[in-house]
């Protein structure tokens, strides 16, 4: 019986010149029970109201602010810098050799993070030439700055400058430089021995930007 009606149907396709094939899949209970989880937790996921939490950061216990002089016999300048802060002389910035003994830097081992000053004297250079560098050297890290901002400065009679605020990741986000426009002249950044991130050091950023704005203004030529 079963062969007679197959005959019957295949009789009837040939009449009807149609090709047709039946694939049939027969999924098992199991599977099909998982499937059907799978999607009802897709569909509730799609429609719940969950918001993602921001990246959280270690919270950073900061000290006491205090300054005190430094004030070192044979230096042309002298500035307040914090007690928790070290100054070590420096020989190179960045692979240039220091071509006067007042290269200093001021070193903050806590956050891993230090502010170059690297002092020229106008007469073996050119103002111009060394105010194009200071902005030459900031514009640098426009590649990955979202922002940069400069600030005009006139601290005293003798002692002006710019301070540059950088945002993004960058490696550093605050230089300065401060001159007299007759013979001195000197250029600060802040950098930190870490990959650039500007969220996560943006607290650290911040409280030692206050500490280079107090260098800044207690500043004076010798």
């Amino acid at each position: 019986m079963p062969n007679k009606r197959k005959q019957v149907m295949h009789q009837k396709n040939s009449r009807n010149n149609s090709k047709f094939k039946i694939h049939s899949s027969k999924i098992p209970g199991r599977q099909l029970s998982k499937i059907f989880y799978t999607l009802f937790f897709v569909l509730a996921a799609c429609n719940s109201s969950y918001t993602p939490k921001p990246t959280g950061y270690f919270k950073i216990d900061f000290p006491e602010k205090k300054y005190q002089q430094f004030n070192q016999a044979g230096y042309p300048y002298t500035f307040e810098y914090p007690v928790y802060a070290d100054i070590i002389k420096d020989s190179t910035f960045f692979g240039d050799v220091a071509e006067n003994p007042w290269w200093i830097n001021i070193d903050f081992p806590q956050f891993s993070a230090r502010i170059y000053l690297s002092y020229k004297v106008i007469g073996q250079y050119k103002l111009d030439s060394l105010l194009n560098d200071a902005y030459n050297l900031t514009n640098k890290h426009s590649i990955k700055a979202s922002y940069i901002d400069d600030s005009l400065m006139n601290i005293t009679q003798n002692v002006h400058g710019a301070f540059f605020k950088v945002e993004g990741n960058v490696a550093t986000a605050s230089q300065f430089f401060l001159t007299d426009s007759i013979k001195n002249f000197l250029r600060g950044a802040l950098y930190f021995n870490a990959t650039p991130n500007q969220d996560s050091l943006q607290p650290v950023n911040s409280f030692l930007v206050e500490d280079m704005r107090h260098l800044i203004n207690t500043f004076r030529w010798k």
